[in-house]
């Protein structure tokens, strides 16, 4: 029963990591999406409000990057630690 128990964490480890990484990366894309769409609606309406989202969202865009770095050292690392563990 152990060995079954096993096996099934060994497939379940990377798909978890697959789930946290398509989640983070889906949430930051609808993100500036949504706000991308806020600034081009603003533009006709209020001029100043488009500005200040375009600076909100060049601001995002930066986060979205550092998070996409901190993401790739996570997952590497989270790759490297399941391989050793299994190998």
């Amino acid at each position: 029963m152990l060995v079954v128990i096993e096996t099934i964490s060994l497939f379940i480890q990377p798909m978890a990591l697959a789930v946290r990484l398509t989640a983070n990366i889906t949430a930051g894309h609808l993100l500036i999406h949504l706000i991308g769409a806020a600034t081009l609606a603003l533009i006709s309406v209020s001029p100043p409000a488009a500005v200040a989202a375009f600076i909100v969202l060049i601001l995002l865009t930066i986060l979205e990057f550092a998070v996409a770095l901190i993401q790739a050292y996570v997952f590497t690392l989270l790759v490297s630690l399941y391989l050793h563990d299994n190998t």
